[in-house]
């Protein structure tokens, strides 16, 4: 009996590590499982500040040959909406959803905005571009229904954190650099002066300089397989393009960008705003000295029983408010 279980065991044992070994699926559904619920974690513990008077729309399918493509649309009922900010979830590329953002999302438009949550095609069932492209579609879908969704057409702000950081910024250049949309095979779906503005939290941006043995709390090598869809990721033909640090310019939209201080990302931000000041785009950057404490974590700007998050979310309110 006990000789059967051990033997039981290690079979199971070897199956897991050829899993491991020929394909990303095992270790994406542990990080997905991981990560969803700590950002359910994160949102439930928001439910406390969401304000009263918010309409929302839910479930919209913004590509009706796409199951993955819908988005739900908060604003406030009693107001008009200044801007339109349009926030993509993190989640590392494979997992996470627009429900998860809901709570943060209401808080944010109590500010006086229309805010849209997106879904997207998760890795490593969906492979890079594919984000990004949904990402544009789903911009198309809100324009040609602005009227009906509240969305305000000439005042639009891509958001992202994380992941989500990484599409929307890839986006944002895609619709400022004719060169770089060529390069994607993307036609941005809005014009560059109906974009005012980027909002972008905790997200990677030079993929070429994540230590791919330790990047991401050593994840890095599980999640680029699975996003990319080769385990020899460095050498796909579209990785280069995936290091939007690299070909951003300066007509890049206005863009606050922010990490906290104890997060792993931190240098990638703090790279990407110090090249967007040297193009001459306007920066709007939060950061926080080596010696704050309690060190923020990644995605610190979703907890709001802190002061770095109520910081955050003032200074997002802001900087949307002053854009022209």
């Amino acid at each position: 009996m006990l000789f059967r279980l051990l033997s039981t065991l290690l079979l199971l044992g070897i199956i897991g590590y050829t899993a491991y070994k020929v394909s990303p699926w095992p270790t994406a559904l542990v990080l997905r499982y991981a990560f969803d619920a700590g950002a359910e974690k994160k949102s439930g513990n928001l439910e406390k500040y969401v304000p009263a008077g918010i309409t929302a729309l839910y479930n919209r399918q913004y590509d009706a040959a796409d199951s993955d493509a819908r988005l739900d649309v908060y604003y406030p009922a009693a107001a008009s909406s200044s801007a339109t900010i349009v926030w993509t979830h993190g989640g590392g590329w494979l997992s996470g959803n627009k429900e998860q953002l809901a709570n943060y999302c209401k808080i944010l438009a109590s500010k006086g905005f229309t805010v849209v949550a997106i879904d997207y095609a998760l890795a490593p069932a969906a492979h890079y571009p594919t984000p990004v492209k949904q990402l544009n579609t789903a911009l198309g879908y809100l324009l040609q229904n602005s009227r009906q969704l509240h969305i305000t057409p000439n005042r639009m702000v891509l958001a992202g954190d994380s992941a989500g950081a990484h599409i929307t910024a890839q986006l944002a250049a895609i619709c400022t650099s004719p060169a770089y949309a060529a390069g994607m095979g993307i036609k941005p779906a809005i014009a560059q002066k109906a974009l005012t503005g980027v909002l972008l939290y905790c997200g990677p941006y030079d993929l070429g300089k994540i230590d791919i043995e330790t990047g991401f709390n050593g994840l890095a090598k599980s999640i680029l397989w699975a996003y990319c869809g080769t385990k020899d990721f460095t050498t796909h033909p579209d990785f280069a393009l995936a290091s939007v640090n690299r070909y951003v310019t300066k007509d890049f939209p206005a863009t606050f960008i922010s990490a906290g201080n104890g997060d792993s990302l931190l240098l990638q931000s703090q790279v990407l705003a110090q090249h967007l000041g040297r193009l001459g785009v306007t920066v709007d950057s939060l950061f926080f000295p080596k010696t704050y404490t309690p060190k923020l974590p990644h995605e610190y700007q979703f907890d709001l029983d802190t002061e770095a998050g109520k910081l955050a979310l003032e200074r997002t309110a802001a900087f949307i408010n002053e854009q022209p």
